[in-house]
């Protein structure tokens, strides 16, 4: 069974920046699609950004040029640099990789919180 583990959250001021790391536990790592999803208080899970095998990039449109998403598939790993942190980023964030209707795995998730 794929099992995904997320680092890197944290409390941090407005205006800061975090990395998140998801690292996982497969072979397959390299043919996957990763992603990253965040759960504020209160509201549903939603798309942050996602990275294919060809690494092609894919951002909700509000957080484009603040947080990057990329991968390190000889470490298993995908990452998300989020910077000019603000309070409405705050929330549970959780790596995810699939591959079609083969996969579908997501890590525990990882509080960030960030003050005003």
């Amino acid at each position: 069974q794929v099992q995904l583990v997320e680092s890197g959250g944290g409390l941090v001021q407005a205006g800061g920046s975090l990395r998140l790391s998801c690292t996982a536990s497969t072979n397959t790592f390299r043919m996957n699609i990763l992603g990253w999803y965040r759960q504020a208080p209160g509201k549903q899970r939603e798309l942050v950004a996602t990275i294919t095998s060809s690494f092609n990039t894919n951002y909700a449109p509000s957080l484009k040029g603040r947080f990057t998403i990329s991968r390190d598939n000889a470490k298993r790993t995908v990452y998300l640099q989020m910077d000019n942190l603000t309070p409405e980023d705050t929330g549970v964030y959780y790596c995810n990789m699939s591959r079609g209707t083969v996969l579908d795995a997501w890590g525990p998730g990882t509080q960030v919180t960030v003050s005003a």
